[in-house]
């Protein structure tokens, strides 16, 4: 019979495994989502299953490079206690060398990658750590940079590999480049540049500091003049090339690359669990319910 797409999502959604597993279980069992379920166990799949639903709000990010590449991955788990074990960090390496090997165009292709010796893909080396660590391990995101001519990346990790970024530079040094990046991690900039903020943004925030109380019963060109000043602090506060560099003694981000026969073209800068929703837990609570 035909496999539906929604049949595959659904599974997918139940289990936790990749797309073309997904597709084959299925199809085994001619698209009997129980049997499906069943089969995907059977063939060694079954705590990866049963985390499908947890919340992995942990893990590491790293930046691997080969030739004039570089790839940024997150992978999470849901302890700290399990990013920092070897089997963890294994996988964390062969999936970043993998991604910057092959440039998959996104996640799910990610997954799909033969990387093992045995031709095993990528999801299934997750499910296999997945069962050896007992928790729900996802490659949630990745970024691949190629560098051209003339130009060079610099890659750094923060906090034992919680934040990671990844910055490339128009001629300068793979030693500025790895300053920048090391500032990029540690004073997390929104943008490079202020040209790159949304009017949105800049309208929003224009709007709160037209409406603050220390502004109250100014005179409008007074107020105008005002908040013009403080929207250019804003603008500069959160735009890379404008901030104070953290290893130079004052200059900006954008003097210190000069200075270097550089310009800044792009960063990416990856913080573990940001923007993941976790689960609040009542560890007492959850102690007294196990010894009920």
């Amino acid at each position: 019979m035909a496999i539906t797409a929604a049949q595959v999502k659904e599974l997918r959604d139940k289990t936790n495994v990749g797309m073309m597993d997904a597709k084959k279980a299925l199809v085994a069992t001619e698209g009997d989502l129980d049997k499906a379920i069943d089969f995907l166990r059977e063939k060694g799949m079954a705590k990866a299953a049963k985390k499908a639903d947890a919340i992995a709000a942990e893990g590491m990010t790293y930046v691997a490079t080969k030739g004039n590449a570089a790839a940024i991955i997150e992978l999470n788990s849901q302890t700290d206690f399990v990013a920092g074990n070897k089997e963890f960090n294994d996988l964390l390496h062969a999936v970043a060398n993998a991604i910057v090997e092959y440039k998959p165009a996104d996640v799910e292709a990610a997954l799909e990658l033969k990387v093992g010796a045995d031709g095993a893909t990528l999801n299934e080396e997750i499910i296999h750590t997945t069962q050896i660590t007992g928790e729900k391990i996802t490659l949630r995101r990745f970024a691949v940079v190629e560098a051209k001519d003339g130009q060079v990346l610099g890659a750094y990790s923060h906090m034992g590999g919680r934040i990671s970024s990844l910055v490339l530079l128009n001629g300068a040094s793979a030693d500025a480049a790895k300053d920048i990046a090391m500032h990029v991690a540690a004073i997390n900039p929104q943008y490079v540049s202020r040209n790159e903020v949304p009017a949105d943004v800049l309208a929003h925030e224009k709007e709160i500091q037209l409406a603050a109380d220390d502004l109250n019963g100014k005179p409008e060109n007074i107020k105008e003049k005002i908040v013009e000043g403080r929207l250019t602090k804003f603008l500069a506060d959160i735009s890379l090339v404008d901030q104070p560099f953290v290893k130079g003694d004052g200059e900006t981000v954008e003097a210190f690359v000069k200075g270097q026969n550089g310009e800044v073209v792009s960063f990416i800068r990856y913080e573990v669990g940001e923007g993941i929703e976790k689960k609040e837990t009542d560890f007492a609570a959850e102690v007294a319910a196990q010894i009920q």
